[in-house]
Parts: structure tokens; C-alpha cells; sequence
């Protein structure tokens, strides 16, 4: 299933066996298009989706919470940069766009700015999916890096869209998938 337009922003997945536990979900994969590039791993057996599908979830609730200062002006690559070296970089620099090393960390996690990888194996292809709201429109980053690398230029997107479209799209998504999951016949957690 995909919901969305590839070109623009889309979140695509597939159910392969559907289990009882909603701490499970389901096994089969998510992925997030943004800007005609694919980000997450295509397989049938890729991930369990209870983190993907509740990710959605916790971001529809915190809508209008993404906010950091920079996200409105600062070059998309220039996020990317920043981002992969104070979470990830073996030597990370004293200040990003103004802030400390440990208020850049912490306003990542506190305002959740990561939609990927969502603590699951469905990104384990090196993709990042940033989220910021900006006023009225959210801003999306994506982009895939290799480990102890900074960011592959060739994968960066960077699109804006209305706040209404962005959050129409996941709460759609996050409802059909409730829908097929429930619809389906569900696996014992044991099997």
C-alpha cells in the first residue's frame, strides 16, 4: 500500500504476516519517498512494523512540536552534516547553528526532528528522514550516509509541504494500516 505521491512525500508498506500483539503489528516493511527517492529497505521480511506504525502515530500527536530555530533557513546539506556528526561523528564540533553541542542533542530528541530510522530495522539501508515543523508547512530532509560518513549528496531531498497535507498523509496512512491489520488473519507471537 502507498499513500501519497512518490515525486513529492509517500509512505509505502506491506504486511506479510500480520500477528496479534500490537507490540508486533506486523512483519513485512516500511518506507518513506520524499522527492522521487526511496528511503527504507524493500523487503518482504525487512522489519516487525509496530515502531513504524506507532512512530506515525506519536508524530500526528506532536504535530506543530518539531520546531528548532534553524529549520526554516539553513541549507538542507548543512542539516544533514550537522545532524550526522553530533549524533553519530567520532569528533563532533562545539556548536551547531548557534548551539551547544548538548542543546543540539537534546532539542533532536526532544522535538523528535527524527522520523528515521525509527529505532527499527526498516532503515537499516543508512536512510535518515528528518521532519520539521515551520510554521504553517513542514519541512522534510532525507538522505542516505554510509557509517562513520557524512550524508551522499546524490540522496538528499529537501521539500516543504502545507501542515494539513503532511499530517492528512500520515493520518491516512496510520488508518488504512490499522484497517488491513485488523482485517487480517493474525499469526500467534509464538509462531
Amino acid at each position: 500500500m502507498i499513500v501519497g505521491d512518490p515525486t513529492i512525500l509517500a509512505v509505502e508498506s506491506r504486511i506479510t504476516e500480520a500477528y496479534e500483539r500490537p507490540s508486533l503489528r506486523a512483519l513485512g516493511f516500511f518506507l518513506i519517498h520524499v522527492g522521487g527517492l526511496c528511503y527504507g529497505i524493500r523487503s518482504t521480511d525487512s522489519t516487525m512494523l509496530a515502531n513504524s506504525f506507532d512512530e506515525v502515530r506519536n508524530r500526528i500527536a506532536m504535530r506543530g512540536g518539531h520546531v528548532v530555530p534553524f529549520a526554516g533557513e539553513t541549507d538542507a546539506g548543512r542539516i544533514a552534516d550537522a545532524f550526522r556528526n553530533a549524533i553519530y561523528g567520532e569528533e563532533q564540533t562545539e556548536t551547531y547553528f548557534g548551539l551547544s553541542l548538548p542543546q543540539f542533542r537534546e532539542m533532536t530528541y526532544s522535538k523528535r526532528i527524527v522520523w528515521a530510522p525509527d529505532g527499527d530495522a526498516a532503515f537499516d539501508d543508512g536512510s535518515y528522514v528528518l521532519q520539521f515543523d515551520v510554521e504553517d508547512r513542514v519541512r522534510v530532509i532525507a538522505f542516505k550516509s554510509a557509517p562513520g560518513q557524512p550524508y551522499v549528496p546524490a540522496t538528499l531531498r529537501d521539500i516543504y509541504l502545507a501542515a494539513n497535507d503532511f499530517y492528512g498523509l500520515l493520518q491516512k496512512w496510520h488508518d488504512v494500516f490499522e484497517n488491513e491489520w485488523a482485517s487480517l488473519p493474525k499469526a500467534s507471537s509464538s509462531s
